[in-house]
């Protein structure tokens, strides 16, 4: 009887398992299909100084008031383009806000494809993962990050009336922005996924270099 017993809690178990890796597999294709819709923010402050913060907050508003007409943007295609045609202003931008601080610090202003850690804003949560993002690192880009979602322009200012995440999510992945992560453990599970895969990418990176290392003294040592 015990024996038994002990089967029927592993079938249970072993049942409850499939029915976790389900729901966390429909759960980050809902994600994936967040990360494809969505255009975000980064700012990478010099260093964690009160003042090297204070000037981040700066080069964000700037950057948010150069990039208001993104609210008419009707998809992350139209949004992406806008902003690399005016990549080259938004550095000028950044950079001339860090000068009117009394800084001199050099400015990296690009288009990337990059980590993010599960994050809210007010009521939108968003998964972690790899995701298109502004990205824009002043000086050493030691400090603390700023983030937010470009588009749908959850952080530009006066957006109202533009795009919204209902215009560019189904409603799957909309019901997915809006749980609350401290109430649904596949957020963390998502995101301690990424970094792993984070982890692996820079071990098979480094064992690269290695190798490539290798080759280039083992090249070396044929010419000579």
């Amino acid at each position: 009887m015990e024996k038994a017993f002990s089967l029927l809690e592993k079938a249970a178990l072993c049942a409850m398992a499939v029915c976790v890796l389900l729901s966390v597999c429909s759960f980050m294709k809902e994600g994936d299909s967040v990360k494809n819709a969505v255009l975000r923010l980064h700012v990478i402050a010099n260093s964690d100084t009160p003042e090297d913060q204070a000037l981040k907050l700066q080069v964000r508003d700037a950057l948010l008031k150069k990039t208001a007409a993104l609210a008419a943007a009707e998809t992350k295609r139209q949004a992406a383009q806008t902003l690399q045609a005016q990549l080259a202003a938004l550095q000028h931008t950044a950079k001339r806000a860090v000068r009117r601080q009394g800084f001199c610090y050099d400015v990296a202003v690009s288009l990337e494809h990059t980590a993010f850690p599960t994050r809210t804003y007010g009521d939108v949560t968003l998964p972690a993962g790899e995701y298109d993002a502004l990205r824009v690192v002043i000086g050493e880009g030691k400090g603390q990050n700023w983030w937010c979602v470009m588009f749908p322009p959850l952080c530009l200012p006066a957006a109202s009336g533009g795009t919204a995440l209902g215009d560019v999510l189904d409603e799957d992945a909309l019901q997915l922005v809006h749980e609350a992560p401290q109430y649904d453990v596949r957020f963390w599970i998502v995101e301690q996924w990424e970094k792993l895969k984070a982890k692996w990418a820079q071990k098979v990176d480094s064992r690269q270099q290695t190798v490539d290392s290798a080759a280039d003294v083992f090249d070396t040592g044929k010419d000579g």
